[in-house]
């Protein structure tokens, strides 16, 4: 891989204020009056679109083989990180990033911190899973070719699918769209769920979290439970930092969620549009972790 520096934006992108200068209140906020239409868009769409006949269309759409874990598509996470060098967040108030310059300051910040090498790999491949902008289509909401692609179904705050959504989501006006609000079990407070069933019983809005814990499952990957719970439930924002879902979580996920808000810190607050990184010299520092995960050489996307 070729190296890219931090200050190569998208020239069909607006600038945001440099990272570096934003104190932490000022990283996701989110207002009518003062966001991009870009994100504005992206989370009516998100909210509109995003249902349970959905989340089964893409769960069918992105499944693995249960005994061999093919999937569509072998690639090294080289290959796989080189794919997302043209890849901008739609979703993103704060950054107008290529997303691996994003998943490399991630992990790096994560390793001056002198956190454990298996948070390090999560850092670096915690959005990968935005690489099913290879196979999306708009009206799956995953074009991220396109600049003007949609981009609904690949990133953005998730939310718990089947049951009343709660106003601690992202422009929360937006949640009337939403045709399984119409039902009157899946807009109620439990939904189609039991009592402190556990997140594994409760369905995201679809993007690449699911899709990359799925992945990594399906490749037999080592990263430890707290890991692959990060990963999975990273952009679940009303769950882990607004206290929504504790009638439909369990003991367990809250020690799950002390792990998410301490690698959260890290994905949010090292964003910055001018740390220049060098990304070959930086890969031969993390291919031997990938490898140490089982991450290493061909797997399958």
């Amino acid at each position: 891989m070729g190296d890219i520096t931090a200050s190569s934006c998208s020239p069909n992108k607006p600038k945001n204020k440099k990272t570096s200068e934003k104190d932490d209140g000022d990283f996701r906020t989110y207002d009518v009056t003062t966001t991009s239409d870009r994100v504005i868009e992206h989370y009516r769409a998100m909210r509109a679109n995003q249902t349970l006949a959905f989340h089964a269309k893409m769960s069918d759409k992105y499944k693995f083989d249960p005994v061999t874990g093919a999937g569509r598509r072998l690639m090294t996470m080289e290959d796989a990180f080189d794919q997302l060098e043209s890849y901008v967040d739609s979703s993103d108030p704060d950054l107008d990033l290529p997303n691996r310059v994003h998943l490399l300051q991630t992990a790096e910040g994560i390793r001056r911190a002198g956190q454990p090498d298996w948070m390090q790999v999560v850092g670096l491949i915690h959005d990968m899973g935005k690489i099913m902008f290879l196979w999306g289509e708009d009206e799956d909401g995953q074009n991220g070719v396109d600049p003007d692609g949609h981009q609904w179904a690949l990133g953005g705050d998730t939310w718990i699918l089947g049951c009343e959504i709660p106003e601690s989501v992202v422009f929360p006006q937006f949640n009337a769209l939403n045709v399984d609000m119409q039902d009157e079990i899946c807009k109620s407070k439990y939904g189609i769920y039991s009592p402190n069933c556990g997140l594994n019983a409760l369905k995201c809005a679809w993007g690449h979290d699911e899709y990359m814990y799925r992945m990594l499952i399906a490749n037999k990957c080592t990263i430890p439970p707290e890991g692959l719970a990060i990963i999975r439930y990273h952009s679940l924002y009303p769950w882990h930092s607004n206290n929504a879902y504790s009638h439909l979580t369990n003991n367990q996920d809250e020690e799950t969620k002390g792990w998410v808000q301490q690698f959260n810190a890290f994905d949010l607050y090292t964003k910055d549009e001018e740390n220049e990184l060098h990304v070959e010299s930086l890969w031969n520092y993390y291919y031997p972790l990938l490898e140490k995960y089982g991450l290493g050489g061909q797997l399958w996307w």
